[in-house]
Parts: C-alpha cells; structure tokens; sequence
C-alpha cells in the first residue's frame, strides 16, 4: 500500500481541452518523492528542448509530497515549476497555505499542465473529479474578487484557490500565482507562464483522508514542536514574521538600501517587524494581535503570517491581502529609500490583488529610481512622476502603471534586467542573476550566501541554503550544532570567509533546503540551522508519512538528485558557468554607511568559490554542468543520455 501519496497524478491538456490521471508507481514516488525533483521531471520529458517558456510547449506543474496534508506543522507545502521567462532555464516556486493540502484531500498530488487554452478557464478539482470550466467572467478581476465569485460559484466557502491575478493575465515578467489572496508562488514568473495558457484559476476540494504509515510518530513530532516553540528563535519569528530580521540586517550592514548603495537604512525601525506589529496588525489598538493579528498554514502552529488592517492615504488595508514580509518591506522600503511602513504594506495588497512577485516588483522600482537619480531615465520616461528615493507616492504611481502594464509601467513590468534592454540604457545599476532580482539579503555580510546567488539555477535565492552566521563559531557552539551538525557540519567558520569548509557548508544546506522543497516541508519549519526541526526530523516526517525506512542521508541525497537534475535542465537549455555570476555593480561600488560601509566584492574570490563548489558538487569545473559520473551517481543517467555525455 502506498502511504502519504494520493498515487494519483492529473494530467492536463489545455490545447485538447481534455485531462488524465496517470498512476505512478511506488518506484517512481521513492525515486523522485514529489514537489520540486517531481515538477522537474515532467518539464524535462514533457517540453521540448529550446521551447519558449511563454509557448504552449512549456510544461507547468504543480506538486505536493507525502507529508502534505498531514496533522503536523510545516507540511502545508506545494512547488511550482516550469521554464522559466526570466532565465530561460529551470523555473521553481513554493507556497504554503491550505491549498496544498486541499490538493490532496482532493485526491491528487501533483498537477501537470501542458499546451494552452484559446479561452480563458479555470480548473475544478473535488475528491478526484476533475473538470476544465470557462473563466471569461474571471477575467480582468482582482485576486479576491476572484476568489469570492469562485466560492459563490462552486457553492462552498472551504474551496481553496490558486489564481493568477490581471499582472498574470497580461504576462508580467515577475507574475505570480496566488493563493488566499496572499500566498504566493512568487518567484521566477510562474504566473506569466500560467497566464500564457490562459489557464486563470485552480479551485480544489476534497474529503479525502491522507494515510500515513506511522501516525504515532506524526503526532508525536506535532507535539514535541509545540512543546519546543516557546522561548525557542521560532516564537520571535511567529510574532512577527520575516520581519523580525530587519533590525538585525540593518545592524549588521546587510539591510539593501537605495538599490544596494548601502547595507544600513536610517529609517529602519520606522520599518520594522515591531513597528509593524505594533502598528498596523489587525488589533493593534486594542492589544490582541496574538489572536486576530496572524495567520498560519494548515496544521501549522508557527502562525507566522501578517494580517494587516489599517490605510494609506485613504487607501483602506484589506486584512484578505495579508501583510508585508522582510523581503517586500525591504525592497518597497529600504531599496527605495521609503521609510513609509503604511505606503510599504499598501504596495504589498497591491502586488497581492495583481499577483506579482514583491521581490522582483520592489527591486525592478528601485533600478528605475536609481535611473532617475543618475539622469538615465527622465520625467519624460516616467510620464511626470518623480520616481525618486524616498518618494513613497511616487513609488506607489508607478507601481500601479506596472501592475496594469500602463505607459513607463509597461516597460518595467518586464523586469529590470529586460527593462533595461528595451530601453538600451540603465544596465550597470543591475542587481540581477540569471535575470532575477535579487533578494535583501546581502554577499558582502554573507559570502556564502553570495556563492549561492551566483551557481543557483533559477537565480538569486535566499531561500536555496542555509545563511553564513548559522555557522559562525559562537552561533554554532550555542544553539546551531544540533542541527549543522546532523549533515556532517561541525567546523564552523567567520562570516566572512569563502573557503572550502564555507563552501562545504553552502552546499551542504543547499541539499538539505532542497530536499525541503522535494518533500515539501517549510523550509521556516524544517532546516539545518535555527528552524524548530532538524534534517533528523524531516528525515523521520518523511518515513512516518510514507512508511519507508528514511535516513538523513537519503534526505540529503533526495536533495542532491533534485539540484542536479535543475542544473541538468539548465545545460540542455543553454545556461553554463558564463551565467553564474553576481552583478557587475557588486565588484564596482564599495556600500556606504552601517557596518559594512566600504565593503567591496571581488570577482576572484567568486571565481575560486565556484571552482571549489563545482569540485565538491562533482560537476564540470569548466562549465558548471554535472558530470556523467555524478548524475549515474544520483539515479539520473537517463539525463546523462539525453545530454550526450
């Protein structure tokens, strides 16, 4: 018997208009295991080498794992890959929320999506019946207009929703898909893509029950997280969400301020989780946000999302719309020189009622106003508005023409990187990899981290391995040993240092955070650093879900698979070591101010970095493509074949 899957895959034509359900074998689950190495298996057999991401040829997936669904935090958890717009190589995004596990109860665990409707429709999934609808009337609508129509609808207020929102529909470069109005799988342009097939919406309801194989370990790991959460770094997280860390970036030099001029912003704590707290989260007046003012994932008892309720400039905040994270108060704050937190979380409901990614929306606003600063765009670009730092009216005018695709918005809802070759100018201000903006975490106070932004496959990620403080001595000696130290990492090393322990120590928590988004667990839950459960834990997660015999190794290994079948994929479509690299800007401007002023970052030391990375990764120093040995090594010599190596 198989437990934690459904065994049930939906397959979907839109061209053809007409859906399967395939039955992989247990085999395939053990070697593959769900989300992302899932997704990524069926983007490799199913869209042709070279295709457009934007063609019907892309193949979108969406995929769950054992644990998905089960009575445990951190498990609410779904990937979504395909080709990516921006790089043109291997796209992948995660959301949390209560539709993945809805997915499963609906009787599925992965949806994979080929060709493209010639009318806009959406797709009905319930306890393993499935239906393509029309969607005319959804279209050109806000994401909880949406959601509330769907409901009226299908007649039931507990169906959950994944949707583009109208940035999707007009194939912004950064489109995401949403869920809840405020779960976002956000990054690498899953929404355009979405957008391209004209597929709007995916309701899900189901009644069916997820079996694991050992429940008593299940609720044995529930019980002991909540017994641990309290005093534990996990209940500041809780209480304020991401952003909690802006002070403590800001104090070290790694907040990016005025698109990356500085690592220090001196309006930070005007911007921070606390002053958002005590401000802004629905109940703040009245002092009970604990109960009104956060949200969870299903099952899980972090409760770490913001719900905000409060207005900007008349604008009233929409508690649907959810509340801004570090990442989005950093790139609509500190990156733009707005200190404005009400102006910041109104941006947020905007890119949430359009379904952008905040990320690459804030940071694509800040290139802009750089330009503007430097006289490389003008009032005449802009259509009048004075896109300069600080300018919170300004940055909101023209996020509106971006979200609508209307005049200079037009041009940067392409993103900064293809912006700025439609305009022909602007592209040594360029904070991108691999056409991806980066996000507000900073190389030059994390040199690993730095290593990690420029080999990833999709680009920039601060959520693709484990931070460089994690292992510095002191850290590691007083909590961070327990965790590091189960994946064979037990020498750790100064911030800032890139040498081969640091590199080991990269690479290490890449397979592990990649796994994590192969089991489909939250990476904010399971880790191996400061989460509330280790790699022992999401090893024992994964066996009692699916009665298996798991290992920490096997965790590792399932992580390793994944990374090199993305970087595999990337090979085929052209993507090699020329593509990883940081931002020029990086290596030409010392930061000015904080603890990092001076700081600059040189190319050599990347270089050696990769050298290093590629060796213990058992890739192609050269190129950066994983060898035949390597991919045999990991069960993958079928894409060994494909590649001709």
């Amino acid at each position: 018997m198989l437990h934690g899957f459904t065994g049930k895959v939906l397959h979907v034509d839109l061209t053809r208009q007409q859906l399967e359900i395939e039955n992989p074998s247990e085999e395939f689950y053990r070697h593959y295991a769900g989300g992302s190495l899932m997704g990524l298996y069926y983007l490799w057999k199913n869209t042709p080498p070279g295709a457009d991401a934007l063609s019907p040829e892309n193949t979108l997936t969406f995929a769950t794992s054992a644990p998905t669904g089960l009575p445990v935090s951190g498990q609410s958890r779904c990937t979504a890959t395909c080709k990516s717009p921006s790089s043109g190589g291997a796209a992948d995004s995660q959301a949390g929320g209560f539709w993945p596990a809805e997915l499963k109860y609906a009787g599925f665990d992965a949806i994979v999506i080929q060709g493209a409707s010639a009318k806009p429709v959406y797709l009905w999934i319930k306890d393993g019946e499935a239906e393509l609808r029309d969607a005319s009337h959804l279209w050109g609508k806000k994401t909880l207009e949406v959601d509330e129509i769907l409901k009226d609808e299908l007649g039931d207020n507990r169906v959950e929703i994944a949707q583009i929102g109208i940035s999707g529909e007009r194939l912004a470069n950064f489109a995401a898909v949403m869920n809840m109005s405020n779960r976002a799988w956000g990054r690498t342009g899953i929404g355009a893509v979405m957008g391209s097939k004209k597929l709007k919406a995916i309701a899900v309801r189901g009644s069916q029950k997820v079996a694991p194989g050992n429940k008593k370990v299940i609720t044995s790991l529930h019980k002991r997280g909540a017994k641990e959460l309290p005093g534990s770094d996990m209940e500041a997280f809780g209480k304020y969400g991401t952003a909690d860390t802006v002070m403590g970036n800001h104090g070290g030099g790694g907040l990016p301020t005025r698109n990356w001029d500085g690592g220090a912003f001196e309006g930070a704590e005007s911007i921070s989780g606390e002053r958002l707290y005590d401000e802004l989260l629905r109940g703040a007046e009245a002092g009970r946000q604990d109960k009104d003012g956060r949200d969870t994932c299903y099952a899980c008892i972090i409760r770490c999302k913001r719900v905000v309720e409060s207005e900007y400039r008349q604008n009233k905040l929409i508690p649907e719309y959810g509340g801004p994270e570090y990442e989005t108060i950093a790139t609509f704050g500190s990156y733009c020189g707005v200190d404005d937190i009400h102006a910041i979380t109104y941006a947020n409901q905007l890119c949430n009622e359009y379904g952008v990614d905040t990320i690459s929306c804030g940071a694509t606003l800040s290139w802009a106003m750089e330009c503007f600063e430097n006289e490389v765009i003008s009032v005449a670009d802009t259509e009048g508005i004075e896109l300069r730092y600080g300018n919170a009216e300004a940055m909101i005018a023209m996020l509106e023409k971006t979200l609508k695709r209307e005049g200079f918005g037009d041009v940067l809802a392409e993103g900064s990187a293809k912006a700025a070759d439609r305009l022909g100018r602007g592209h040594e201000y360029l904070l991108t990899i691999k056409g991806q903006e980066l996000p507000a975490h900073m190389p030059h106070v994390k040199r690993s981290l730095g290593l990690i932004y420029a080999v990833n496959p999709f680009g920039a990620d601060h959520q693709s391995s484990e931070h460089d403080p994690m292992y510095h001595p002191k850290l590691y000696e007083n909590t961070y040993h327990r965790f590091l130290g189960q994946i064979g990492l037990d020498k750790p090393q100064p911030t800032k240092v890139l040498n081969e322990e640091k590199v080991e120590f990269a690479l290490k928590t890449q397979y592990n955070y990649s796994a994590a988004d192969t089991i489909s667990v939250c990476q904010f839950v399971y880790g191996p650093g400061w989460q509330l459960y280790g790699p022992q834990d999401m090893a024992d997660l994964y066996a009692a879900a699916t009665g298996w015999e798991v290992t920490v190794d096997e965790i590792q290994e399932i992580g390793r698979r994944r990374l090199n079948l993305m970087r595999a994929y990337n090979a085929r479509e052209g993507l090699t070591r020329d593509q990883d690299t940081l931002p020029k800007k990086l290596f030409k401007k010392a930061l000015s101010g904080g603890r990092s002023d001076g700081i600059l970052l040189e190319d050599a030391e990347l270089q050696v970095g990769m050298n290093m990375y590629f060796e213990q990764a058992g890739w192609d120093v050269k190129t950066g493509v994983p060898t035949r040995t390597t991919l045999e090594d990991v069960g993958l010599a079928w894409v060994a074949d494909d590649l001709g190596l």
